[in-house]
């Protein structure tokens, strides 16, 4: 027999990934009269609960046309389907730009913007024939990027800084930049990026920066002055939403109830 999950008058805590395109999404975030991911997880959820509404939170407020292949949620539920059940019943009921898998339960009160230890982006760039195919989830440079000048850049954005000139106002701008790492394979440029945390369109930002070193309009040197310029890089540019994608969000950290949500902040 199947392993059910123990009910209660409060329901059982559940982690879950979940992968999005998120062309036709607002962000992550419920809007009112928008199209978001959470306010399709919780009517999927809600369907399953008896017309009761279950908030989904997420380790990342993801922007519009922002997509996901790794974002983690958490949620409770008061049914009584097992694990499997439960994921097959939310996938039947989801949207075809919405999927959730490795579902398993949580303990009480997790909660994935606090208990994330760091998060992965990748920005993908398509620099070669314009491909239809790829139009959604990549951005299409037709000009040959410079590469390696873009990889000389990235060490500058690596560690602990502020990032105010690279993001949305945030009362604590300071955020750690653990990897950022540049690659061509092909026609494909790949630029992932791995911090704590990011400010409010910040991964963006930097891809414009590095976009702009690519193309030959800024050297790789000028990034330390960006970054302490005190003024938004590039007047606030940032690459458009669709080359990127929150691949993977690791685990770890102690949750610290005391912390808000803005402490931790935006995605991107």
């Amino acid at each position: 027999m199947p392993e059910r999950a123990p009910r209660s008058r409060a329901g059982q805590r559940f982690r879950a990934t979940v992968e999005y395109d998120g062309t036709e999404f607002a962000g992550f975030q419920s809007q009112r009269n928008a199209r978001t991911v959470q306010g399709e997880l919780e009517a999927a959820l809600s369907r399953l609960s008896g017309g009761n509404r279950q908030p989904v939170v997420g380790a990342g407020r993801t922007d519009a046309g922002v997509h996901a292949t790794g974002q983690v949620i958490a949620f409770t539920y008061p049914g009584s389907l097992p694990v499997e059940a439960l994921t097959e019943a939310l996938n039947g009921t989801l949207p075809p730009d919405v999927a959730v898998r490795d579902l398993r339960r949580a303990t009480a009160g997790f909660h994935p913007r606090y208990a994330a230890r760091y998060r992965e982006y990748r920005y993908s760039i398509w620099n070669g024939p314009r491909s239809p195919l790829r139009e959604r989830t990549t951005l299409w440079v037709r000009q040959e990027l410079d590469v390696a000048a873009m990889v000389r850049a990235v060490t500058a954005f690596e560690g602990r800084h502020d990032f105010s000139a690279f993001g949305g106002a945030d009362p604590q701008p300071v955020r750690t930049v653990h990897r950022l790492r540049v690659r061509r394979e092909g026609s494909l440029v790949t630029i992932d990026v791995r911090a704590d945390a990011f400010l409010r369109g910040m991964v963006r930002r930097i891809v414009a920066v590095l976009l702009a070193i690519g193309k030959g309009q800024l050297e790789p040197s000028a990034v330390p002055g960006l970054l302490t310029a005190g003024r938004p890089a590039l007047r606030g540019a940032a690459a458009p939403a669709r080359g990127l994608c929150l691949r993977r969000v690791v685990m770890g950290r102690r949750q610290e109830r005391n912390r808000t949500a803005r402490e931790t902040g935006y995605e991107d």
